[in-house]
């Protein structure tokens, strides 16, 4: 069974390969815009191309059973309908909450008519490196809507569920919303944070408008959009689900868990305590 993983080397399909091939999968094929770079582990097949330009593609799907497809709006019915013709006989993709942003991802994926597995996280717990400058400069962070709850995931939680996905049987025509292990509001995160690296960080709510100018400096146009998710998530805390450790039977990644593996991003030692020898 060939198993095509597209984007590769982006931040869930890097680890996708990792966790097919920890499973024991042994065809797997990697799509990459550059190969010569990707430094992906011995015995899986690199290949050149990227969903973005569905040209690239044919040769990448030659001979493949199942594909786990990045997310990519534009260009995303297009591969679709590309895997269908080469005969792909299951799609499993990274999307969203149904309804939001990413549906497109799912309604193209449908369309084609290959038997389909959509997952479904929530925010990355990786996104929390939006308060990395601040908390490398001092003992506030200033943000917006502390109460706002959400149960971040691990990347690597999505990609090991992925992996189950494309290997196993009895997933096809599933949606499968994927969390954390538990949920927790920002002003929670920060002070976890602030745990782990052996600091009091202080979380300072700033105004609606303010927060979106703030925001803006890093995500531009998409600001306000998620000044506005975090005000719905403050009224309306989303709650964890047990679905990781369901399918991969392992706990899901808890937030400190990440921070104690990345706190480096925020200043940090690599290893432990925050002088790196915990």
């Amino acid at each position: 069974m060939k198993i095509l993983v597209t984007g590769a080397t982006g931040g869930v399909g890097r680890l996708v390969v990792d966790e097919l091939l920890a499973l024991g999968a042994t065809d797997v094929r990697a799509l990459t815009v550059n190969p010569a770079k990707a430094n992906l582990p011995p015995g899986v097949e690199v290949v050149k191309g990227f969903i973005g330009r569905p040209a690239s593609l044919p040769a990448a799907l030659d001979g493949v059973d199942r594909m786990y497809l990045a997310p990519l709006i534009e260009t995303n019915a297009e591969v679709c309908q590309l895997a269908a013709a080469a005969g792909v006989r299951r799609i499993v993709d990274l999307a969203g909450a149904k309804g939001d942003h990413w549906q497109a991802i799912e309604d193209g994926v449908e369309a084609c008519g290959v038997p389909w597995v959509h997952l479904e996280p929530g925010e990355f717990m990786s996104n929390s490196d939006l308060w990395a400058a601040q908390i490398k400069a001092g003992d506030e962070v200033r943000d917006g809507y502390g109460s706002a709850a959400s149960a971040l995931i691990a990347l690597q939680d999505i990609a090991a569920v992925a992996a189950h996905c494309l290997l196993e049987d009895g997933h096809e025509g599933r949606s499968y919303e994927l969390t954390g292990p538990e949920s927790l509001t920002r002003r929670e995160r920060v002070a976890q944070i602030g745990a782990v690296l052996g600091r009091e960080l202080t979380y300072v709510d700033l105004p609606h408008d303010e927060l979106v100018q703030q925001l803006e400096l890093s995500m531009g146009e998409y600001a306000a959009w998620y000044a506005d998710g975090l005000r719905v998530l403050a009224e309306h805390p989303q709650r964890a689900v047990p679905t990781v450790a369901e399918l991969t039977g392992r706990p899901g990644t808890t937030f400190t868990e990440w921070v104690r593996a990345h706190q480096e991003l925020f200043g940090g030692g690599r290893f432990g305590g925050p002088d790196g020898l915990g």
